[in-house]
């Protein structure tokens, strides 16, 4: 059983944060967006709310200064060159038929189930950037963890886990739409709606908003920007686009709608509960044979979504800063910097310190949301050999 976590003081009740700028103030910054001079890995800082006479850890020092960092670091750097950057279980597992590669996941068709292996390819800008040790396994558990804790809401398609970096889920009709749930202005992509906002768009996917906003502020509410795919990027859509293209009956649309917004409102609840705000994700469904709408892919990954530190949020955003996050934006802005991610061929390498500060930072919160340990798997079988002997085990039980 996953060891218990020792929790970082969070907040007791979600953080409002409510036009916490003036609207002159706001008019004034409406048109700055970021673009850093010098890249460095973000510094998270000690500015955290404290009641006078209190003394609490600062969240950002956890990040930084923390022993488990130095107990992963070895692990991750030695797993640099044991990263799962492609599968080929349809070779080595006689039960499977076919593979479609993903940006991060390879899907394997095994007749009766789809086995869905999540690598530790790196995905931004609409392509791979990087492989990154143990993310693979990250992204899979922590999904585990939000689809058992989510049923309430929706059901999903999760039949089993038999692999650290592998789940086997049910068929069903995938809707070809992803629910991005947003709760405030920010982004670096050309898709992000600080991007799009910032260029004077006031009407995003049917979504109407006001004047005056600047980077990173709260939303007045949530709000869906879905989107399709065509060729090999993301195109946003309207929710009548998708009704007049065919993607979803108008019905289907309404009840997978409501639950996405369910979905990011309960995550930005137990977030908040740890001491981070879920600031943006994904969802994707389909529709089962007996037509119910399941939840599918992954669920409020670190790869999915985007999550800041509450406790700075307010104190940066009025001083015009970045906010702290714990996610793969540092990586974006590093290849926005040195690069352009969208039209050049051949992409510069990642650094291996912001490679292996990645690692961490994605453990980390897993770790923060979960409360529980992350185990290391053992590097002396290669990856790629411990998947196949697990899943042909598993699909062999499942006959």
């Amino acid at each position: 059983m996953a060891e218990s976590i020792v929790s970082l003081n969070p907040p007791k009740t979600m953080i409002q944060f409510n036009n916490p700028i003036s609207q002159s103030a706001a008019r004034s910054r409406a048109r700055i967006s970021f673009k850093p001079k010098k890249f460095r890995i973000p510094c998270i800082g000690a500015s955290m709310a404290r009641k006078e006479g209190e003394q609490q850890p600062s969240f950002g020092d956890t990040l930084l200064n923390n022993p488990r960092k130095n107990q992963l670091f070895d692990a991750i750097t030695t797993s640099l060159s044991n990263c799962l950057s492609e599968t080929n279980l349809h070779l080595t597992v006689p039960a499977l038929k076919s593979k479609i590669r993903g940006k991060v996941r390879d899907i394997y068709d095994s007749g009766d189930y789809l086995v869905l292996v999540t690598t530790d390819r790196q995905s931004a800008f609409d392509r791979v950037l990087a492989s990154i040790p143990f993310k693979g396994q990250v992204l899979n558990e922590t999904s585990l963890w939000w689809f058992e804790r989510t049923r309430h809401i929706v059901s999903n398609a999760l039949v089993s886990a038999p692999d650290k970096n592998v789940t086997i889920a049910k068929k069903c009709s995938v809707f070809p739409v992803e629910f991005v749930a947003r709760g405030f202005v920010t982004g670096s992509t050309d898709t992000s709606l600080w991007t799009v906002y910032n260029k004077g768009n006031r009407n995003y996917c049917g979504n109407i908003l006001p004047d005056g906003m600047v980077k990173n502020q709260k939303l007045p509410k949530n709000i869906l920007t879905p989107t399709t795919k065509a060729a090999d990027h993301d195109v946003p859509v309207t929710p009548d686009e998708i009704i007049e293209k065919g993607l979803m009956t108008k019905a289907d649309y309404a009840e997978a709608s409501e639950k996405a917004l369910s979905l990011f409102e309960y995550g930005q609840q137990v977030a908040s509960e740890h001491g981070l705000i879920l600031v943006d994700t994904k969802y994707e469904f389909g529709k089962a044979n007996d037509g119910a709408i399941l939840l599918i892919d992954e669920v409020h990954t670190p790869d999915s979504s985007r999550y800041w530190i509450a406790n700075s949020y307010l104190e940066r955003f009025q001083n015009g800063l970045e906010p702290e996050n714990v996610d793969k934006e540092f990586l974006r802005l590093w290849f926005k910097t040195h690069c352009n991610p969208y039209e050049d061929e051949v992409l510069p390498e990642a650094p291996e310190d912001l490679v292996c500060e990645l690692a961490w930072r994605y453990i980390f919160l897993y770790e923060t949301i979960t409360k529980s340990k992350f185990e290391v798997q053992s590097t002396k079988e290669a990856i790629h050999d411990r998947i196949s002997r697990n899943v042909a085990s598993a699909l062999s039980s499942l006959k």
